[in-house]
């Protein structure tokens, strides 16, 4: 690839945003030297670790590559058998530290996870978990040797300490003692590396000893008490012993990481590919990009693409196809209308997938592989070389038509622009014909007319446009293709001000036929924009059609599981009221047997016989089918909608919502259940409310009721409260649950003193369609509650 398109494109703003997502230098150098390959397989390859490396960040978060430093050089000294220093030995440290770091990222934490082409980096890594471990223990800082590095400095160390405690203690004792007049300060100092007292000039007769320094006004010496002098000797000696010893240490270390200098080497190439990639997936991750899909014949289809420089918040994504059905786009349309971002989009994202980066675009974008791109845009105009637009333009053509192959990529920019416009469009015509011939793909942009007409009538040339919104004057930057673009500039003069009688006047100067084809192209995009927006109705409609198609087959589900639950529930009671039944016919003809054959007085009998009728009667209460009452057979023409009738099998009271059809089926809502039921197994109830939304319906007798019983509750708590109130809130519940039919309720009044429970019970018994009240029984609220039962 030609630098000159590479920086046209602003290839290298993109490297400058994955330098920022690498850590390492060497893995930030990898990012500055991409560049974009035409060798299929290595961009295939490429892609694929990018796509890995974002598929990890997401599931595991990125990878940490700090420490990894370059140590190249210290893997030469090492080669030869040189010592290394203690920052060099860190180092080799933090690099196997890191390896080990991203070795256990590496690591499938589930066997579900499937490999990928990454794990053979991470199988590469070596962390020499020993090595890091014992430099990381000998070697505190670059400046600092650890005590424990070995026994000899431990030892070494522990003298100096006491040696520097008997200097001290010698030293304060003269500063404090028979000295302490002859000093300028009471403090003990350091001149090079041994002990100093300041003493004043003028007694250095009175201090015997060797001067190491002066005061810059030579008011002050320094002087080293000859007490001492032995007592440095000593230290600086020992001083010297402990330099020895920290290099025969680093001297081991050395030695140590010698015998690993190809595992080390490995790990700081590795861990640098591996930042270049993971570098790769994080910007991907930034951009929202996602892998395209290469092709072998030059086709290009970037679906909703996004420049990548520009703002995520502004930008207006792009559909472009290329090399398709048609090799050559012209796109038209009015200034700052987005042309040229869309021929920048193109050549960048075929740059950026080459160099095995992630595009800004949707899945299953499509892009070619091409040996080169060549790109004319801008303005070159250069007054140095006294080149005008047009020729400084021309200059850069007529360099690349010489290179140019048929795997080439041409993007032109206002092609033909800065000179006469019909020899300039003659000359546009002229150049994308020559490039048409070869197949070459190519995307110009212009603003000439016969380009236009050029696309219109060759094949396999299409049109593009940017849309542009006259009324508002702003582009919308929408990409439009096969439909050529106006450059709008009558509409755009107009609504600046500029008066009818000139505008006029410029479109008299038009020929007729330029006219009639401006006239075409505004009813083509009237024509588009219509269908667009009848097309997104329609779609609104299919999205709506959809929602209620899954919430009816959702409610009709429910609907289904809870008819089935009451039928369940339904034979669930009525096996165990049959069992019930066998067990008392079995105990009754025990009983009978009994009392054949032992002498069973007649009262007993009774007795029994009594208790026998109490439980057949609970058993039978519990049966809500009338098998008694003779049921009445309805005629289709007796049912209507609204009427209220009893679903025998269901056991069930519903409204009729259809009338019966030929086989006598009609629908039934029963509450939220609403059900195919035959007429044979229904029955009418007559003087029953019909219950409707509205609280209110007509029966088939012409009355009107209210239905109380989707409100009333069959309790009413009045705890806490006044005689007073509880009486007017009572009388106001009694009226709405003897209208609803509700019989027995209950009254929630407590114990306490009784006041409460007394003043309710003196209310009662002046009603006179209440039947009868009572406490509860035990278990049920007791003397707390009161049941009440109405006529």
């Amino acid at each position: 690839m030609n630098k000159k398109t590479l920086t046209k494109l602003e290839f290298y703003k993109i490297t400058e945003l994955l330098m920022n997502e690498a850590t390492t230098p060497g893995g930030q150098r990898k990012c500055r030297n991409l560049k974009p390959s035409t060798d299929l397989t290595k961009i295939e390859s490429m892609q694929e670790e990018t796509a890995a490396a974002f598929t990890r960040i997401v599931k595991k978060g990125h990878l940490s590559f700090s420490g990894c430093y370059p140590i190249e050089e210290s893997m030469k000294r090492l080669e030869v058998g040189a010592a290394l220093n203690a920052a060099e030995l860190l180092r080799i440290a933090k690099v196997l530290t890191a390896a080990g770091r991203a070795k256990a990222y590496g690591r499938h934490e589930t066997i579900e996870e499937l490999a990928d082409c990454l794990d053979s980096y991470f199988d590469m890594l070596e962390p020499v978990s020993l090595l890091s471990t014992e430099i990381d223990r000998c070697i505190i800082s670059e400046d600092e040797i650890s005590d424990d590095a070995s026994s000899t400095l431990k030892q070494i160390r522990r003298q100096i300490g006491a040696m520097n405690d008997r200097v001290h203690s010698t030293l304060t004792g003269m500063v404090n003692g028979p000295l302490r007049t002859y000093l300028q300060d009471a403090i003990i100092t350091m001149r090079g590396d041994r002990y100093c007292i300041p003493v004043k000039a003028e007694y250095r007769s009175k201090v015997s000893g060797m001067i190491h320094d002066q005061s810059a006004t030579g008011s002050t010496l320094f002087i080293e008490p000859m007490a001492v002098v032995k007592l440095n000797n000593d230290l600086k000696e020992l001083y010297g012993k402990e330099q020895e010893e920290i290099q025969v240490i680093l001297a081991r270390l050395s030695s140590d990481a010698a015998d690993y200098i190809e595992e080390i080497r490995t790990d700081y190439k590795v861990m640098t590919e591996l930042d270049f990639i993971f570098a790769r997936g994080s910007l991907a991750l930034s951009m929202n990009a996602s892998r395209p899909v290469f092709n072998n014949e030059r086709r290009i289809l970037i679906r909703e693409g996004r420049h990548p420089l520009i703002d995520r918040k502004k930008v207006v994504p792009i559909t472009i196809s290329l090399g398709d059905t048609f090799d050559l786009l012209i796109v038209t349309g009015p200034n700052t209308g987005g042309k040229t971002v869309s021929l920048k989009t193109v050549g960048l994202f075929t740059l950026m997938g080459q160099a095995g980066l992630h595009i800004p675009a949707l899945d299953r974008s499509e892009l070619g592989i091409f040996e080169d791109v060549y790109a004319d845009i801008g303005d070159e105009q250069s007054i140095e070389q006294s080149l005008s637009t047009f020729s400084s333009h021309m200059t850069n053509i007529v360099s690349f038509l010489m290179k140019i192959k048929d795997d080439s990529l041409v993007l032109f920019d206002e092609l033909g622009a800065g000179t006469d416009p019909t020899e300039g469009a003659a000359l546009a015509i002229a150049i994308l014909s020559h490039l048409h011939a070869q197949g070459i793909r190519t995307m110009a942009t212009t603003h000439y007319s016969e380009l236009k007409i050029f696309a219109l009538e060759t094949p396999g040339v299409e049109n593009a446009s940017c849309e542009f919104d006259v009324a508002t004057l702003r582009p919308t930057y929408r990409l439009l293709i096969g439909i050529p673009g106006k450059s709008n500039a009558f509409a755009i003069s107009k609504k600046l001000g500029l008066p009818d009688y000139i505008i006029e006047d410029a479109r008299a100067h038009l020929s007729s036929e330029a006219e009639s084809f401006e006239d075409v192209l505004t009813d083509l995009e009237a024509n588009r924009r219509l269908i667009e927006k009848e097309k997104e109705e329609i779609a609104s409609y299919k999205r709506e059609l959809e929602r209620l198609k899954n919430e009816t087959a959702s409610r009709q589900k429910k609907l289904d599981d809870q008819r089935d639950r009451i039928i369940r529930e339904a034979n669930e009671k009525a096996h165990a009221i049959l069992l019930d039944a066998k067990e008392t016919a079995d105990e009754t003809m025990k009983n009978f047997r009994k009392f054949g054959k032992e002498n069973i007085s007649a009262a007993e009998m009774e007795k029994e016989r009594e208790r026998l009728r109490k439980k057949l009667k609970s058993t039978s209460s519990k049966v809500t089918l009338e098998t008694a009452k003779p049921r009445k057979k309805h005629k289709p023409s007796d049912f209507k909608l609204g009427e209220s009738v009893r679903v025998l099998s269901m056991n069930l009271n519903g409204i009729i919502t259809s009338l019966p059809d030929a086989r006598g089926n009609l629908h039934v809502q029963m509450g939220i259940l609403n059900s195919q039921v035959h007429m044979s197994d229904l029955e009418i109830i007559e003087e029953q409310p019909s219950y409707s939304a509205k609280g209110l319906q007509r029966t088939s007798k012409g009355k009107m009721k209210m239905s109380k019983s989707f409100s009333v509750s069959p309790e009413i708590n009045l705890l806490g409260k006044t005689v007073d109130e509880a009486v007017a809130e009572l009388d106001k519940y009694l009226d709405d649950a003897y209208i609803a039919h509700l019989s027995p309720v209950r009254i929630v009044h407590g114990k306490g003193t009784g006041a409460l429970r007394n003043g309710i019970h003196a209310y009662l018994r002046r009603q006179k369609h209440i039947k009868e009240f009572h406490l509860a029984a035990f278990g049920e609220g007791d003397a707390g509650v009161t049941i009440v039962e109405f006529k």
